[in-house]
């Protein structure tokens, strides 16, 4: 069964950008649409803010609203609504896991700035089984033009990265575009040789053909299953994060992967997707690893 593409609305400029981002894949794709709007009965004191079924109501109009928009634009997408009243974390990440990738639209740039519904993106990355891509206010089809590439970051082995190559090759497909492959490299520290790697290393020829050598192998079987996607091999010393915020200016998306971690105060996503969503001018795609 052919998985949706599944936006989550709210009503604000990114969300709607986040739709219309998301039609445009599903059109691309020849899949349908899934829109869901979690909504939450706020009964405002000294405030006429009506009771709860004229809040549902007024959440029932912005919904069908959006959908009239970009079915406009799109005729033909089989668009499925879905209106549910509950915590906006558990919904959306509810959404995801019955989704071929959730949409979500993201605020401006900076570290104080926080994603849609404030904190509320970054707990859904976090805690999604499946790929959520952020998309800004302002985000134009015009953005995806033949010359902008699918931006990977590419780390650890094959089996490692697999999924977060097989978002950026069937996007890259779906669009026509090349992919860009990125593996960034840095100076471990002196203890953390040990005999096999130094082996590993003298075979390679020093540490910058065996990161070309890794970034080859795992990209040689994506390379065998889209073979019409132009593909250019990147390896640069430097963080992850910016060698990958060096080339956004190439991308109409940027695709990472992430590692979700726990601590005291919830859910944590890796570094690199931190600092690229929050810096990267392009929409980004966050890949959970298998």
């Amino acid at each position: 069964m052919t998985r949706p593409i599944t936006a989550g609305i709210d009503g604000t400029e990114e969300s709607l950008a986040a739709l219309g981002w998301a039609a445009r894949e599903a059109v691309r794709r020849g899949v349908a649409l899934r829109v869901v709007h979690a909504w939450r009965f706020q009964p405002y004191e000294g405030i006429d803010a009506g009771d709860r079924d004229t809040q549902a109501g007024w959440a029932r109009d912005a919904l069908a609203e959006a959908v009239r928009a970009v079915t406009g634009r799109h005729t033909g997408l089989d668009v499925d609504t879905d209106l549910v009243e509950g915590g906006s974390v558990d919904v959306l990440v509810n959404a995801a896991s019955d989704a071929e990738f959730l949409v979500l639209g993201s605020r401006g740039h900076g570290p104080v700035v926080g994603f849609l519904l404030g904190s509320v993106g970054q707990q859904v990355i976090a805690e999604a089984t499946r790929p959520v891509v952020l998309v800004r206010a302002g985000d134009q089809a015009t953005s995806e033009v033949a010359g902008h590439e699918i931006v990977v970051g590419q780390e650890g082995d094959p089996e490692d990265s697999a999924e977060v190559m097989r978002f950026a090759f069937e996007t890259a497909a779906a669009r026509g575009a090349a992919v860009r492959a990125v593996r960034a490299w840095t100076l471990p520290p002196v203890f953390a040789y040990s005999p096999g790697s130094l082996k590993l290393l003298d075979e390679a020829g020093g540490l910058e053909p065996y990161e070309k050598k890794a970034l080859a192998a795992a990209l040689q079987p994506w390379r065998e299953r889209f073979p019409d996607v132009p593909v250019v091999e990147h390896v640069e010393m430097g963080s992850a994060g910016q060698v990958l915020l060096s080339v956004t200016a190439r991308a109409q998306l940027m695709v990472v992967g992430r590692r979700a971690r726990r601590t005291a105060v919830g859910a944590r996503i890796g570094s690199v997707a931190h600092g690229v969503l929050h810096h990267a001018d392009c929409p980004v795609a966050v890949v959970p690893h298998a």
